[in-house]
């Protein structure tokens, strides 16, 4: 004769219930950990990006509800002048201040990675114009070009006797190019050098100090040791600094305005000129949509062009 056993109450009551059973299974833990950030993304990224395009395709203007009017707004832009206009700078801007910020960056890096006293302490100062706000950034270096009372022609008028009127930087187009580009140039070199000394304290030293037993000089040790082994930071870094300075708007909207007549608009200044302040939201937006294809192109040239290749790792190229 069989005896039938039932489990005893407090097994019961021990066997885990269906909540406890769910909060158990990983990929519903997966997504109740991932579902704040993509709730975020989609809050205040993608609903944002999506409007925008939508708003490039209707000609919608403040205060009143646009129609889809197709290619009208980027056919308008192919014909105007000060579109090409921002364009040009866009890309001269960009590439003048990478290039600056890159220079001094990586000689201020390498200065940085040398041992001397107070290195920690300058290392902070250094970091200064980058954690500086923009707009008081913008503001020191609208008084530092002021006509009147700029220290710069304060310096070459009344004290060094060179010039004999002081000098306008913002009054003219290019002179106003160059004070724009020199004022981010001022601004982004900390991210630079901060970035890349971090790449270069990963390099082991002695690849140093065995070239050094072979007779390699200072230039040979930067071209065939530094140099190779900095590449994928040199492409993280660059592709990170074409984007802020590709889109950079701070900066130039509170020193010039966009001016003197429109010469120093970046895509991102005459974007909020059209769709903000001139009221055209459709065009404003088909100029910010037309930034996103030189962004990809620099982006992926940046990336790709200067990333390590296998044979600069010790393996084979495919």
């Amino acid at each position: 004769m069989s005896v039938t056993t039932f489990p005893s109450r407090g097994a019961a009551l021990r066997q885990p219930g269906w909540l406890a059973r769910l909060f158990d299974y990983k990929p519903f833990l997966i997504v109740m950990c991932l579902a704040p950030a993509i709730g975020l993304l989609l809050v205040f990224l993608t609903y944002p990006l999506g409007l925008g395009i939508w708003l490039a395709f209707t000609d919608t203007t403040i205060g009143q509800r646009g129609i889809y009017v197709g290619l009208e707004n980027f056919q308008y832009l192919l014909k105007d002048p000060l579109w090409w206009n921002a364009v040009f700078y866009s890309v001269f801007y960009t590439a003048v201040a990478t290039f600056g910020k890159f220079a001094l960056g990586f000689w201020l890096a390498l200065l940085l990675n040398n041992h001397f006293p107070f290195k920690s302490l300058i290392r902070a100062i250094v970091l200064l114009p980058w954690i500086v706000p923009t707009v008081l950034s913008a503001l020191a270096f609208w008084w530092i070009y002021d006509p009147q009372f700029s220290i710069i022609s304060y310096l070459l008028v009344d004290v060094l006797h060179l010039r004999d009127s002081n000098v306008d930087f913002l009054g003219s187009p290019w002179p106003a190019r160059f004070s724009l580009i020199a004022a981010n140039i001022w601004r982004g070199i900390p991210f630079v050098a901060i970035s890349l000394l971090a790449g270069l304290q990963t390099i082991s030293p002695s690849l140093y100090e065995a070239a050094m037993l072979d007779g390699a000089t200072s230039w040979q040790r930067f071209r065939y040791i530094t140099f190779p082994m900095m590449m994928p930071i040199l492409a993280i870094v660059m592709t990170f600094s074409i984007i802020f300075t590709f889109t950079d708007f701070q900066l130039v909207y509170a020193i010039t305005r966009g001016g003197p007549v429109n010469s120093t608009h970046l895509l991102a200044t005459l974007a909020f000129q059209r769709g903000i302040a001139g009221g055209e939201l459709g065009e404003g937006a088909a100029i910010a949509v037309s930034m996103i294809p030189f962004l990809v192109f620099a982006t992926l040239f940046s990336y790709f062009g200067l990333a390590r290749r296998k044979w600069q790792q010790g393996e084979a190229n495919d």
